[in-house]
């Protein structure tokens, strides 16, 4: 199998690992940073990749321009997960499915980015839906359903996904600091 053709996206940094198997679709509006790793089977459209970016194995990101996926600086999306940017609301106002259904016909769309901010991490099989912001340091446990935005440095479980517990911060931001990163806490 040949290599991933890097020269198709908008721009990448250096020591970027994407898989030969993974699939960037509209990869001329795909930014990525530095330190970079994209595993075998995803699949993802619209993004912008910041740096020490790990995206698991059967990763899936859903959207488009108008609904993107962001993800900050030491971000994670484990094995499996779902990141649904771009969706349509199922309500009954038009038929669902292909892109070829005439647009007078379909139904509505929900089109909002999904944000990993800074040191946000999610769990393998977690399914994140349009509009969230994964606030600084927040973590997602294992298959948890992400319906609404997070607070900064907490640990979510669950369907649909709770606050559990704090988390802590202190040698995180060292460490990014010392490596050249200095982030501001949220």
């Amino acid at each position: 199998m040949a290599d991933f053709d890097y020269s198709s996206l908008k721009s990448v940094g250096t020591d970027v690992v994407i898989s030969p198997n993974a699939e960037i679709r509209r990869p001329q509006i795909v930014s990525i940073g530095s330190h970079v790793a994209i595993d075998t089977a995803c699949i993802t459209t619209a993004a912008e990749i910041a740096d020490y970016v790990h995206i698991g194995p059967y990763v899936t990101v859903i959207g488009g321009p108008k609904a993107r996926l962001g993800m900050g600086h030491f971000t994670n999306l484990a094995a499996g997960c779902r990141v649904i940017c771009g969706s349509d609301r199922f309500m009954g106002e038009g038929l669902i499915g292909p892109a070829s259904i005439p647009d007078e016909f379909k139904d509505k769309l929900k089109l909002a980015p999904v944000i990993l901010e800074d040191f946000a991490n999610v769990g393998t099989n977690a399914v994140i839906m349009p509009g969230v912001t994964l606030a600084q340091g927040s973590v997602i446990g294992a298959c948890s359903l992400v319906t609404h935005s997070t607070e900064p440095w907490t640990v979510y479980v669950g369907v649909p996904a709770r606050p559990l517990k704090a988390r802590s911060r202190e040698k995180m931001l060292r460490y990014a600091a010392e490596m050249g990163y200095v982030i501001a806490a949220k």
